[in-house]
């Protein structure tokens, strides 16, 4: 039998941080981090940008941590001080020109045999989503990028689901415009283009649809 003890859970782990626990909040860190840079990276394009802003909404966790309400689980609060971040990176920069995610972050919209260029087709997608109202891009990242589902992302945004709804739809509205040549039924054998209320294709992150 082994003697490790079972691992404690999140609510337990931010107890402990206000408890005085000077490991507690590096545990809660090192269990969700990878999945934190991961919607940061793609609701910003830009590595620096996410870099700034999860290390500025991580010391906002660790600061205001008794505010937690516990009416979500422990990473959907954090996710929430994490996208919150950086819908005000977002709004600080609509002016700059949004460089291109790198490759393995790349979103995926047409086929790789598509005459466009796999960098092409990122510079297009990144400079579509650039272009979007904040709030949309947030939604829009969470539910077809990162594969949550509309509640866990209504929660992640502090939003009734409808609102989540009413901002995937509008957003990819606004994206068929720009994307609807990557799918040009002409250009690749009759594959009808986007739909308006449909989400693009691009494939969710491994680890599961929730926050």
């Amino acid at each position: 039998m082994s003697d490790e003890s079972p691992p404690v859970d999140d609510r337990a782990l931010l107890q402990a941080h206000l408890d005085g626990d000077p490991d507690a909040f590096a545990e809660l860190v090192r269990r969700h981090r990878d999945r934190l840079w991961a919607v940061a990276l793609r609701t910003l394009g830009d590595p620096e940008d996410a870099a700034d802003a999860v290390q500025n909404a991580l010391i906002s966790a660790y600061r205001g941590a008794s505010g937690y309400r516990g009416d979500a689980a422990v990473t959907t609060w954090m996710h929430r001080i994490v996208v919150n971040a950086c819908l005000d990176l977002v709004r600080r920069r609509r002016a700059r020109p949004t460089d291109p995610l790198p490759e393995e972050a790349a979103l995926q919209i047409a086929d790789p045999t598509d005459a466009i260029s796999d960098l092409d087709t990122t510079m297009v997608v990144e400079q579509a989503l650039a272009a979007l109202p904040p709030d949309q891009r947030a939604a829009l990242v969470l539910v077809d990028v990162q594969g949550y589902s509309v509640e866990d992302a209504a929660q992640v945004l502090d939003c009734p689901v409808g609102t989540v709804k009413s901002r995937c739809s509008r957003g990819r509205a606004r994206l068929l415009p720009a994307l609807e040549h990557l799918r040009n039924p002409s250009a690749r054998g009759g594959v009808p283009p986007l739909a308006a209320d449909a989400p693009t294709t691009i494939p969710a992150p491994e680890g599961g649809s929730s926050a």
